[in-house]
């Protein structure tokens, strides 16, 4: 089975403070949804029209599960958090098998 995968690319953080607290809702939330974070952070180096800030790289098991996680209450209330705290483009994403 194909593994899933969560990948954020944030353009911009206009609020650190209202990231700060959907990270600390947002990471209990993946783990109890089967996440393992793989990547985070500012380094990067973006090419064609990307933006060299904060991206996050999560796999799952499965895509399914991914999309489980997302739409589970916990994660919601990270979300709500956050709210218009950040721009980001978040995707989930079906691995290889």
């Amino acid at each position: 089975m194909a593994k899933g995968y969560w990948v954020s690319a944030y353009r911009t953080i206009t609020d650190p403070e209202k990231l700060a607290a959907y990270d600390r809702l947002a990471g209990p939330a993946v783990q109890a949804g089967g996440g393992r974070l793989l990547a985070r952070g500012s380094r990067a180096v973006a090419h064609d029209a990307g933006i060299a800030e904060r991206t996050v790289l999560i796999e799952f098991d499965s895509f399914d599960q991914a999309v489980a996680a997302h739409a589970s209450a916990a994660y919601q209330e990270a979300l709500a958090v956050l709210a218009d705290g950040v721009e980001r483009d978040f995707r989930i994403i079906e691995g290889l098998d």
